[in-house]
């Protein structure tokens, strides 16, 4: 298979609008033009991988394409492909004014949560962006930082987000952290300041992000949790509440997408309350079996922080994360780093920037995405044919998948499978302890294994199931 930006193509988060297949997609196309979210110059994915993404003909993206290029919104040359125009674009404006504890374990194989394919990591990309980079870097690029982040990841990111996460994000909202326990850790000391008392979490969910915010001084409520996300809509879960920590585009983690009503309704609260949405971008961009899920900081600059990181796209071991935040909260983020950046490096900031500005972020997150959702495929079809009695969810995005157990086996096949040395986790372990008790089921990750060890640790795994 060939690793060519042909192939692989920019992701690009679209939501046609209206009346008709085409006609949707070209506002869906004009109005990312317009506001910014797709710069002059900006080149678009093929008409092939676009009609894949979307689900669509391909002759309906070429249509589409052809007219917006005779309308002139857009322009395609043998060679070059097609890009946005160069025209006088709008100045961007606003509408409205994680990662998981390190599994360290002595077990042959390892289905736990939490971890991209390390193995994968692109180490030839990722060097020669480093060579590129560093060689064009300032000499004050290797002094103390800028606790907002270097400004040429902040640029980028801008753009990658707005085009492929549907984020509304100026380099000067961003502020680079060392991953998304560290920007929660820093949100915390903000919202504790600004006399906060209580930020809700998901009633699922990591203990770890419930610990860091417990530090801050913060009580953490739960939201009760369905098929159909957080119950944001019901005014009791979030009483008394001054910020929500959410992961909207799949939950972790039971999978499930936040529904479109609570995700409207987890806005209004905030904009009627001046609450807080604390957005956990988690498993964003890999998406298998539906239409792309926006980041929920579209719908509300101003009342929702967007977190990302690259430790699930690329690798942990990076410690690099963002926040896009609402205007009001910069400066109070930027004083609770400190006046100097202690935790990001330049050089890796740096290196990340041109990694993304080259194309090369945009290919490795394809071919991961591809990746991924063979295994995913292959963990279906494997309990489909050795263990046709167990359930399988939550497996329309993300790295990991959760099966359904017969009531009260979730403990004894946990052990069972650490007597064949495979380290699993269930999904009691990620419950609220203010939650009520409810299935008993496991949490795959299906992401961890090296490619040599899934074959093996998939075998493990239907070894030990009921």
């Amino acid at each position: 298979m060939t690793d060519s930006w042909a192939t692989f193509g920019a992701d690009l988060h679209l939501e046609p609008v209206g009346q008709g297949l085409r006609s949707g997609l070209m506002e869906a196309l004009r109005e990312a033009v317009r506001s910014g979210r797709l710069a002059p110059g900006t080149r678009l994915p093929s008409s092939r991988v676009l009609a894949a993404d979307l689900g669509v003909a391909r002759n309906t993206v070429a249509d589409a394409y052809a007219e917006l290029v005779a309308e002139g919104w857009l322009t395609a040359r043998q060679g070059s492909g097609t890009r946005v125009a160069q025209r006088s674009a709008p100045r961007r404006t606003d509408p409205a004014a994680a990662p998981s504890r390190p599994v360290r374990s002595g077990a042959g194989y390892n289905l736990k949560p939490g971890s991209p394919d390390l193995s994968a990591f692109p180490r030839t990309a990722w060097l020669k962006a480093a060579r590129k980079a560093l060689t064009a870097a300032p000499d004050e690029a290797f002094g103390y930082g800028d606790p907002h982040g270097r400004v040429e990841l902040r640029t980028v990111l801008a753009e990658y987000l707005a085009r492929a996460r549907g984020v509304y994000a100026d380099p000067e909202r961003i502020v680079i952290c060392s991953g998304f326990a560290h920007g929660l850790t820093l949100l915390g000391r903000v919202l504790r300041r600004r006399r906060v008392r209580e930020v809700a979490v998901e009633s699922y969910g990591l203990d770890l992000h419930r610990d860091l915010l417990t530090d801050a001084g913060l009580r953490t409520p739960c939201l009760p949790l369905d098929e159909h996300g957080s119950r944001t809509g019901e005014p009791a879960a979030l009483r008394g509440a001054g910020a929500v920590l959410l992961t909207p585009a799949h939950q972790f983690p039971t999978g499930v997408p936040l529904h479109p009503d609570r995700r409207a309704a987890a806005v209004d609260w905030a904009r009627s309350t001046g609450g807080l949405i604390l957005e956990d971008d988690y498993d964003g961009e890999f998406r298998y079996d539906r239409q792309p899920v926006g980041a929920l900081q579209g719908l509300d600059p101003e009342r929702v922080v967007h977190l990302g990181t690259a430790s699930k796209s690329l690798a942990p071991g990076l410690r690099l994360g963002w926040m896009v935040l609402p205007r009001s909260l910069v400066g109070e983020v930027v004083a609770a780093k400190g006046v100097s950046d202690w935790t990001s490096g330049s050089p890796d900031q740096l290196t990340l920037a041109e990694f993304i500005a080259s194309g090369a972020y945009d290919r490795h997150v394809r071919s991961m995405r591809l990746r991924y959702r063979r295994r995913r495929d292959q963990l279906v079809a494997a309990l489909a044919e050795r263990a046709p009695g167990i359930e399988v969810s939550g497996i329309a995005a993300g790295l990991h998948a959760v099966l359904e157990l017969p009531a009260g086996a979730e403990r004894s096949v946990i052990q069972a499978a650490a007597f064949q040395g495979l380290a699993l986790d269930g999904l009691a372990r990620y419950r609220h302890p203010d939650a009520p008790a409810a299935r008993d089921a496991l949490v795959i990750g299906y992401g961890s294994p090296s490619e040599s060890a899934w074959a093996g640790a998939l075998d493990a795994l239907c070894r030990v199931l009921p």
